[in-house]
């Protein structure tokens, strides 16, 4: 009878509620990443992200992340590692903490989100004089 009236989905709410960290945690948790989940957390990078799995969710949105509280709402996915983005997209199934299999040389090169659009964007330096040259009108 609860299911036939809907219960159950009011109680998964509440839940969810509740895992989010109460209702004004979880007003903030919707702002700020437009979805409310409820999973196990399975890991956290060293950048603050956190990933979260919950398999009862459909295939493609079973996991996810939370970015980190420091970037606010200026965040994207050039923020998820390379070894966590192999775990979201299905890549492999361990996540990067429990793969033995995962490289670990001393060459391989820190991971740096994109800096496109701000002041540490990469700017070619070139020698070459341009082909074309502005104009600038008469004084």
């Amino acid at each position: 009878m609860a299911k036939l009236l809907g219960l159950d989905k009011l109680a998964r709410f509440w839940e969810i509620v509740k895992d989010n960290g109460g209702i004004l945690n979880s007003l903030r948790t919707l702002q700020r990443v437009d979805v409310l989940k409820s999973g196990t957390l399975v890991g956290e990078d060293k950048f603050g992200n956190k990933y979260y799995e919950n398999n009862s969710y459909f295939y493609a949105s079973n996991r996810w992340v939370i970015y980190a509280e420091e970037v606010n709402y200026e965040y994207d996915g050039s923020q998820v590692p390379p070894e966590w983005f192999g775990w979201l997209h299905y890549k492999t199934d361990l996540p990067p903490h429990k793969d033995p299999t995962r490289p670990k040389y001393k060459w391989i090169a820190e991971h740096k989100p994109n800096l496109s659009g701000t002041d540490q964007a990469y700017m070619p330096y070139t020698t070459t004089k341009p082909k074309i040259e502005p104009w600038k009108p008469p004084q």
